[in-house]
């Protein structure tokens, strides 16, 4: 029977096909049983070749791997380790990198084997003996001591776990080393290290008006469609999304040995960042005091203190004031800047650079607008490629107000994605609590996810367990001080028994005038 090629560019038409779980990566190969055969053998036990329950749990057994390697440590073990064999095969880097990290016996014999393997494993039916000895090496190496088959599914997972790190991961290391500092989402846009796709029809579908048989072939051209489109592809799509697109990322990041200043680290570890905000020094002073690894300030919380508006500009030298009295303490800050208080990039860029030099690990920058509406996404861009022009070691959190505002919901991904492209080091959007949607949105993005707590949901632990990495409270302390300051004087002037437990006045002075004698406090 003959079987038609339908080939896709678009970008609608590519993601569509990825969605459609009726389009697999292989046609079914059948297991004959010949445990650790090679190749043939491999394909056939592996997740990504599968479909259906051995699909599922071929699957599982990949996730369970990776859950038990923490993307922060597989950079730091890659940045430490990138190039303690002297070997420049990217490819053989890579495989050792995460072989190690993962606690694999004989990392470097595993990673040669790898090697040999991939292009055999991605290659389709065509005999390789070299590859199918390399595959008997790595079974004996990488099978479970506990298994009574000496070539299970975990071996072959395990294996095709690393053969699929090798050259896609490879790929985007060579591709970012060439383009010197340009962030990973837009090398991952404009050189992107898968740059075509092969599905097969496990049975009849349809995708953008073409009927599909059974057993034809589809062949994505991510290139050109993620050239027309800004949120990355290569990590593919739900049913079938990536499951290591952290660790790849992490990764690549650690092999090009690109430097986190202790502020942006926070955003990397197991435990979310949480950021509480302060709106003077006393409370910044006193949240760090508490222990809190680095404080936000509220733009809401210093406007409304001055009796100024929030989110009109109005605010620029009282934020850099703040800023200035913020920078003789120790604690780690960062600063809500509305939109930069001007539509100007190089003048925002300018305002970022006066930020950090007063001291200010990281700034936030929205690009909701007083009317209610949405800056032009290109604009927002520009002043995030100006930041990190201006001052590269300031951490740059950029805000859609997509979901704050109401509008344009179905586009936060694309915003996001044109932010990341820009330089950005990390992305907020507050508004956004519904927990399947943040989930899907994680799957988009590069760099770490902000979201805005709610007292309302979701919680701290589920927001963690999604892979959100910062967690604001924004505004909330600010309001919560006014409620609770009205409270205690309503009360006391009705007589009504209330907590008067507060900070003495000895421990507030001592804290706010810690730097009375320095100039400008």
């Amino acid at each position: 029977m003959t079987h038609t090629t339908h080939e896709f560019a678009h970008p609608t038409d590519v993601r569509t096909a990825l969605a459609d779980p009726a389009l697999v990566p292989e046609r079914p190969t059948p297991d004959d049983g010949t445990a650790g055969a090679g190749v043939a053998w491999l394909r056939a036990t592996v997740a990504r070749f599968s479909s259906g329950e051995p699909h599922r749990r071929r699957r599982a057994l990949v996730e369970a791997e990776l859950a038990r390697l923490e993307p922060t440590a597989l950079r730091r073990a890659a940045a430490t380790g990138a190039d303690g064999d002297g070997d420049g095969d990217v490819r053989i880097r890579v495989v050792r990198a995460l072989a190690e990290a993962l606690g694999m016996p004989e990392p470097g014999d595993v990673a040669q084997a790898v090697t040999v393997v991939a292009g055999a494993y991605f290659g389709g039916a065509d005999p390789d003996p070299a590859a199918d000895e390399a595959v008997a090496r790595l079974v004996a190496l990488l099978a479970p001591e506990d298994e009574d088959r000496p070539a299970s599914e975990a071996a072959a997972n395990r294996i095709g776990l690393l053969v699929q790190a090798c050259a896609a991961t490879a790929a985007l290391v060579d591709a970012a080393a060439a383009d010197g500092d340009a962030p990973l989402a837009r090398v991952l846009r404009e050189t992107p290290p898968v740059r075509t796709m092969r599905r097969f029809a496990a049975r009849d579908t349809r995708v953008a008006g073409r009927d599909i048989a059974e057993g034809d072939v589809v062949l994505l051209d991510v290139a050109s469609a993620q050239r027309a489109h800004p949120v990355p592809l290569t990590f593919g799509a739900p049913p079938r999304p990536c499951p290591g697109r952290a660790h790849a990322l992490a990764l690549a990041e650690g092999l090009l040995r690109r430097p986190l200043t202790p502020f942006a680290q926070l955003h990397h570890l197991a435990v979310p960042l949480l950021l509480p905000n302060a709106w003077d020094h006393a409370s910044a002073a006193a949240l760090a005091a508490q222990g809190f690894d680095a404080i936000g300030t509220t733009s809401l919380g210093v406007a409304a203190a001055l009796g100024l508006p929030d989110g009109t500009a109005a605010t620029a030298a009282a934020t850099v004031a703040l800023a200035r009295r913020l920078g003789r303490d120790a604690f780690l800050f960062t600063v809500d800047a509305e939109g930069g208080f001007s539509d100007d990039p190089q003048e925002v860029a300018e305002l970022a650079r006066e930020l950090h030099d007063a001291g200010a690990a990281g700034i936030n920058l929205e690009d909701g607008l007083p009317d209610g509406t949405l800056a032009p996404v290109e604009l927002h861009a520009a002043k995030i490629a100006a930041v990190k022009a201006r001052a590269p070691e300031l951490f740059v959190n950029a805000r859609t107000d997509t979901h704050w505002l109401g509008r344009e919901e179905k586009r936060t991904a694309e915003r996001l994605a044109v932010y990341e492209q820009a330089g950005a080091d990390g992305v907020f959007v507050p508004g956004l609590s519904d927990l399947d949607a943040i989930g899907a949105l994680l799957g988009t993005l590069v760099v770490p996810l902000n979201i805005l707590y709610a007292p309302t949901g979701p919680s701290l632990t589920e927001l963690a367990a999604l892979g959100v990495r910062r967690i604001s409270l924004g505004s909330l302390l600010y309001r919560r001080a006014l409620a609770a300051a009205v409270t205690l004087a309503t009360d006391l002037r009705a007589d009504r028994p209330t907590d008067l437990d507060a900070p003495s006045y000895a421990q507030v002075r001592a804290a706010s005038s810690l730097h009375a004698s320095d100039p400008g406090t």
